[in-house]
């Protein structure tokens, strides 16, 4: 039987796991999952491994309209995330090892080449060093990304590089990044993509409906995109640093879910403003109160501008405290990045040894 995300029971009210200590986030990821609290709102207990089961709901456009975002509340609530939470020892190696196994390994430059490709995924297959983790003590652990994420053009090379791994591939598809193509030639792509073999599907969203407020354009054609995907899942990825304001981000967010989502996500990385924890913020309270309404699961993907541990860190503490642990896991959660996972390593082995390495003892490509 399929999990369900259910409201918890009024004797969890008195649960605080997801809202730690000042100073420390507590246990580590994936222990004490139905008893996970989120900061506002009602909370969710969920069995753990869960994965989205969203097939989309009628638009609602009262709901949509009536959407209110506090920009000084979010932008205080979100400052608090990196400054007042932090783990140390062996929480903190139990912390980064999650983060690499939500990863959604990446390569969107316009140089790639298939060689790139088949190196970043043979780095996916074993993405800490196994001496690194012997001394870590935890030699053996089947340790992997969540997924790698590259250009339509380059599928066949990636699958053909992660045969027989378990690692799905995703496509950036859909007239990426800008979203400007004409749509049966977005919708044409993700079956392509598919034929070629991706297992999931990162869309970009026309930015123009949400700047002109024509919230049943994009609901079409997001709709399109997930009845192209069959049951691939499907990354709606909602460009927030070009909609404006946070509204429109929430606006955008729910939208997109109402449409059949399988994931929300911030960012193509192309934009001049990427992913930024207000936004996320935003984006996961739109998710928690569409889940509340409609009892579907919703991923998050947070992606662009992602560069350091400690990011992604505060990417984590803010699943925790708002949707509970189960959003700590690859079904859920997903960090999209490149350069992230070579700061994780040297992380890493500062904890293992007590001093930071070259960054060149770490290579990506």
């Amino acid at each position: 039987m399929q999990p369900v995300v259910r409201p918890s029971s009024p004797s969890d009210d008195s649960a605080r796991n997801g809202s730690a200590p000042r100073g420390s986030m507590g246990p580590a990821p994936g222990e004490n999952p139905a008893g996970a609290a989120g900061s506002f709102g009602r909370r969710f207990s969920i069995e753990p491994g869960a994965r989205p089961d969203n097939p989309g709901v009628p638009l609602d456009l009262d709901w949509v309209k009536a959407v209110r975002v506090n920009r000084s509340a979010v932008e205080r609530r979100a400052a608090t995330l990196p400054a007042r939470r932090t783990v140390k020892k062996q929480w903190q190696v139990a912390w980064l090892l999650r983060a690499v196994q939500v990863l959604d390994l990446t390569t969107l430059s316009g140089d790639d080449t298939p060689g790139r490709v088949r190196r970043l995924c043979a780095k996916a297959r074993q993405p800490v060093r196994p001496d690194l983790l012997a001394s870590l003590g935890v030699a053996g652990l089947p340790l992997r990304v969540a997924a790698v994420c590259t250009w339509h053009e380059l599928v066949p090379a990636a699958v053909e590089a992660l045969r027989d791994s378990g690692i799905p591939v995703a496509a950036v598809s859909a007239g990426f990044p800008a979203g400007l193509s004409p749509l049966a030639q977005r919708v044409a792509e993700i079956r392509a993509s598919l034929a070629a073999g991706a297992d999931e599907i990162d869309i970009v969203i026309s930015r123009r409906h949400v700047l002109t407020g024509d919230w049943r354009a994009l609901y079409d054609e997001v709709r399109a995109f997930k009845e192209a995907c069959g049951q691939a899942h499907l990354k709606a990825i909602i460009a927030a640093g070009e909609l404006g304001t946070l509204a429109n981000v929430a606006r955008a967010s729910l939208v997109c879910m109402m449409a059949g989502a399988d994931f929300v996500k911030t960012s193509t990385g192309k934009e001049a403003v990427n992913a930024t924890l207000p936004v996320g913020l935003v984006m996961v309270r739109a998710m928690r109160d569409y889940m509340e309404r409609t009892g579907h699961r919703v991923g998050f993907k947070p992606a662009g501008g992602i560069r350091q541990a400690k990011d992604a860190l505060a990417w984590m503490f803010l699943m925790k405290e708002e949707l509970g642990v189960p959003w700590l896991g690859p079904g859920l959660f997903r960090l999209g990045a490149s350069g992230l996972l070579n700061d994780i390593e040297r992380q890493l082995e500062h904890c293992a040894t007590g001093r930071y390495s070259a960054a060149h003892r770490h290579p990506m490509v």
